[in-house]
């Protein structure tokens, strides 16, 4: 079993920054797949970025370049830092973990965080 906390979210203005950070429970934190996906209300949750666990990393075309994921396995913690955020990018934002690597597959995923909410202003 694998809990997920995701911190970070907040109000920003177009053109900031943003680092969300999920803190998971467990000590096999580094053999799972970690995943961020987001929702808008009134949309599908839609993927975001993922890390394996050879840290290999993946990330939609939509935050490609603005957005980077990555892992600190000794603190059980992943990381999206999000960079130029733009009012697109309000949603809801959740952490997952799952067995596969580097998945944009919601179903890929077995845990999932509460969600922590990131507003761009215009």
């Amino acid at each position: 079993q694998v809990q997920l906390v995701e911190s970070g979210g907040g109000l920003v203005q177009a053109g900031g920054s943003l680092r969300l950070s999920c803190a998971a429970s467990g000590r096999t934190f580094s053999s799972y797949g970690m995943g961020w996906f987001r929702q808008a209300p009134g949309k599908e949750r839609e993927f975001v970025a993922a890390i394996g666990w050879s840290e290999n990393t993946y990330h939609a075309d939509s935050v490609k370049g603005r957005f980077t994921i990555s892992r600190d396995n000794a603190k059980n913690t992943v990381y999206l830092q999000m960079n130029s955020l733009k009012p697109e990018d309000t949603a809801a934002y959740y952490c997952a973990a799952g067995r596969i690597s580097g998945s944009s597959w919601t179903r890929a995923y077995n845990y999932w965080g509460q969600g922590t909410q990131v507003t761009v202003s215009s």
